[in-house]
């Protein structure tokens, strides 16, 4: 097994020289991840990543199967018994890794604990209002309005056990980003397939099967080794040489490296991400003065003169997927019809920037990270470089993630990159209410532009109480025609994806939402 190694030495790019040289279990995942999770708690961040690998040892009344398909989770089963009432009936047996039994006063428990004004997810429910214990394996959940998605919700709602929250003073949550720590923080006890052993932040998290889940597993894994390892350059030669069996985050540059391999075989699919350009809408400009991407014109030549052709061909290495609208083909509420790419036309570009007035083109700022998105700084030089052929003139500014966002958050950015996977939801009606719509109590909250569209916002709230899944989906498609019409955000790509494991795996299934699901693995 690999212990004892320096954080440090992972950051420099020590990670070879610094574990030991021992072969991998048969039974065990060395996963070297591009980063750490944040906590342990699964409440206390909304961070994808972290939530998904504590996905291996909490579970949720409902999950996303191998086919991203909702099934049963802890709840067998579910009824709508009003228009704001849905009833669960929860599965019976169940354990948690302490030895304590499942039932719907851990439902309870843990509903209000990620309800709470103090929950950094509490968003995750947003049409949560209340819950009520019916008997020992049933409970009702009560919305504040006919809502159609509360399963989707529910996959990323993680169940505790009531009773260690109340022993262990953990019954309120903890927030990373707030410093506020707690016994979960550092601890678990879930239902899920795997539990922990130990964990070292920032150097290596070890789980080891729960073998008395409630679950017959498809996976035959005794033991997972998750160690951050930051550095793409050092994650790829630990892979190569087998100092660990899996990465979930390879360069498209070294997919050919690897892919040579006779060790390895390379996953490789497009994301369910949809990488993007959102746009200020204000009337001013960062720098001051008036703002031309306030004319549909001016976004009309803007997107004209970026070839998506060419950066996927040269910058992401024909990996990517070209996209006309804002999300991907899997996602409810996609249109094929809506995802004609605009083609490359620098001279009705010109014209078009001329009929606006701005024939001499503008100045503005374009923020990019470089580390969110697959290439993000390179294709965003030549997107700059692209708008330059028009006589635009854009002020690239690219840095780490923690500089960039507040200033994209904030209104800081006149041109800004942002990706999209509808996660947890798996529906369009995540990026219909996150950044579409106006910016208006919990809605809008990625809406970093300033924008305002009543018929989206009508739609948008519409989809929200739709029962029928047809006509839900059909207002959700609407929506879409208008952001794609108005250039509301300017989709780019599905950026793509690719993970690496030992040929010895003879089941290592990939997921689109960028998920490892190591219940499903076999060795």
């Amino acid at each position: 097994m690999i212990l004892g190694f320096c954080p440090k030495a992972l950051l420099a790019g020590g990670l070879v020289a610094t574990l030991s040289a021992t072969g991998a279990l048969a039974d065990t995942v060395k996963w070297g991840a591009p980063r750490d999770i944040v906590s342990l708690d699964p409440y206390s961040y909304g961070d994808s990543y972290t939530i998904n690998f504590l996905n291996h040892i909490y579970e949720g009344l409902v999950r996303f199967n191998r086919d991203l398909e909702i099934e049963p989770g802890l709840a067998e089963s579910w009824e709508i018994v009003s228009p704001t009432t849905w009833r669960f009936k929860l599965r019976e047996g169940v354990e948690f890794h302490n030895g304590n039994p499942f039932t719907a006063e851990d439902v309870l428990a843990s509903l209000q604990r990620v309800s709470d004004e103090t929950s950094p997810l509490k968003g995750n429910l947003p049409a949560y209002k209340s819950a009520e214990v019916v008997d020992e394996y049933t409970i009702d959940i009560e919305l504040t309005g006919p809502y159609p998605l509360l399963l989707n919700d529910l996959t990323n709602i993680l169940i505790f056990d009531k009773n260690w929250l109340v022993e262990n003073n953990a019954e309120k949550p903890t927030d990373v980003s707030a410093g506020v720590e707690g016994f979960a923080t550092f601890n678990t006890n879930g239902t899920g397939p795997f539990r922990l052993e130990s964990r070292t932040p920032e150097a290596q998290t070890i789980l080891i099967a729960n073998t008395d889940w409630w679950d017959e597993p498809a996976h035959n894994l005794t033991r997972i080794e998750f160690q951050p390892v930051t550095s793409a350059a050092t994650r790829v030669a630990a892979i190569l040489s087998g100092e660990v069996d899996f990465i979930d985050s390879v360069p498209v540059q070294d997919l050919p490296r690897l892919q040579a391999a006779p060790n390895l075989k390379v996953l490789e699919r497009t994301d369910l991400r949809t990488v993007m350009l959102g746009f200020n809408r204000r009337d001013e400009l960062v720098a001051g003065g008036e703002n031309p991407m306030n004319d549909l014109r001016v976004r009309q030549a803007m997107q004209m003169a970026v070839d998506m052709d060419l950066i996927r061909d040269k910058v992401m290495r024909g990996k990517s997927r070209n996209a006309g609208t804002l999300v991907a083909p899997a996602i409810p509420g996609y249109s094929e019809v809506l995802d004609e790419v605009v083609g490359v036309d620098v001279e009705r570009a010109k014209g078009l920037l001329a009929e606006a007035g701005y024939a001499d083109g503008f100045e503005f700022d374009f923020i990019c990270t470089n580390e969110s998105y697959v290439n993000e700084e390179q294709f965003c030089q030549a997107i700059a470089s692209m708008w330059s052929r028009i006589g635009l003139e854009p002020r690239l500014d690219i840095g780490p993630n923690a500089k960039q966002t507040p200033k994209r958050a904030n209104g800081q950015a006149d041109v800004y990159t942002i990706g999209w996977a509808t996660l947890p939801m798996l529906d369009t009606y995540s990026i219909l209410i996150q950044m579409l719509h106006s910016k208006q109590g919990n809605a809008g909250v990625f809406n970093w532009g300033g924008w305002s569209y009543p018929d989206i916002d009508r739609l948008t709230q519409a989809a929200g109480v739709e029962l029928d899944r047809e006509k839900r989906l059909a207002m959700e498609t609407e929506a879409l025609r208008i952001a794609k019409e108005e250039i509301v955000m300017m989709p780019l790509h599905q950026q793509p994806m690719a993970w690496a494991a030992s040929s010895d795996f003879e089941d290592f299934p990939q997921f689109p939402d960028n998920k490892p699901r190591l219940w499903y693995v076999t060795r």
